[in-house]
């Protein structure tokens, strides 16, 4: 059952310069945010500039994974603010040092 894997899944949240939030979920993080930042598919978050990773949670199923996507998805900006100040108080992005071949 595709649900039930045991690999690693995360939910992330991205933002952007402008402050707007992204929720996502994935089985591979830094490939995942890898192409949020090279903007390698058309949608939301190509079209605000959402690519900072600022927040993520890590699950051993897939099904737990989308059960908090959809969560959090339901919550308050307000909330999903509270939510990242409690472990990243500064809004730092996650994931620098990640790629040096894309850092300024």
């Amino acid at each position: 059952m595709s649900g039930y894997s045991e690999e690693k899944h995360y939910v992330y949240i991205l933002t952007s310069d402008n402050n707007i939030l992204y929720i996502g979920v994935t089985r591979n993080l830094e490939g995942r945010v890898y192409q949020h930042k090279t903007k390698q598919y058309e949608g939301f978050t190509k079209k605000y500039n959402i690519h900072r990773l600022i927040y993520y949670e890590e699950f051993t199923y897939r099904y737990e994974a989308i059960m908090r996507e959809k969560q959090l998805k339901k919550w308050s900006r307000k909330k999903k603010l509270a939510l990242i100040r409690m472990v990243n108080p500064k809004f730092e992005e996650i994931s620098k040092g990640w790629f040096p071949e894309l850092e300024e």
